[in-house]
């Protein structure tokens, strides 16, 4: 594939993740992004051996979008520091069944993993291994002809299938989601990370960069907004 390379210096790349497509090496053992972007790196820098290539974040598998990789180990180490403290900010796009009642609200709640059929759940907070999730939206647009909602989200902690689980748990599925969703199943899931910022691991700069999905399909919502 034709990796989208939005960014690139001599410590960080910044690209385009293609939907269906793992961040790491999974046991699908599918081509992932970590391999596509060594191999790129390798060859046009015409680098012996192994290239060393940072996991900073990750996106689920069937979700694109913008995601930044160290080059160095410094450069890793210190973009990791900014996700541990929160300093790091990620926010999605995501069509959902439904119109929501609030155009914009904070949504927190307790999530727990079953590992066995990788599944998350709302739960109680005194459950055991439940862990704390927050999330804010913004409704961006509502479609009475579909009953679709397009929302931005702005993600404060990262659990397991975090925005699928708190949203479908309200009612508000997300559309294509064939795990938690109730429409659009058999379809790509209309979940999209088309923004990142953070600080520059070294000129420490504020950089921020944005990818938006394809206007195609269900993402064709997206087409008459102005400001995303």
């Amino acid at each position: 594939m034709k990796l989208n390379v939005i960014y690139e210096d001599n410590h960080i790349i910044v690209v385009e993740k293609p939907v269906n497509i793992p961040s790491q090496q999974d046991k699908t053992g599918d081509i992932d992004m970590l391999t596509i972007i060594k191999e790129y790196i390798k060859e046009k820098y015409n680098k012996p051996g192994n290239v060393y290539l940072g996991l900073v974040h990750r996106l689920d598998r069937p979700v694109g979008g913008v995601m930044v990789f160290a080059k160095t180990s410094k450069a890793a180490s210190r973009l990791s520091e900014q996700v541990r403290n929160k300093d790091f900010k990620k926010e999605y796009l995501v069509v959902t069944d439904g119109k929501w009642e609030k155009e914009n609200d904070i949504l927190e709640d307790y999530l727990l993993k079953n590992e066995k059929n990788n599944l998350s759940k709302v739960v109680d907070k005194n459950k055991k291994n439940a862990k704390y999730a927050k999330l804010e939206y913004k409704v961006l647009k509502y479609s009475k002809d579909i009953n679709l909602s397009v929302l931005k989200i702005n993600l404060y902690t990262g659990r397991h299938h975090q925005i699928r689980v708190q949203l479908a748990s309200r009612g508000h599925s997300i559309y294509g989601d064939n795990k938690y969703g109730t429409r659009g199943k058999g379809k790509q899931i209309n979940l999209w990370a088309y923004k990142i910022s953070f600080i520059h691991p070294i000129s420490k700069k504020e950089l921020t960069f944005k990818v938006l999905p394809k206007f195609e399909k269900s993402w064709k919502i997206l087409e008459d907004i102005k400001e995303i």
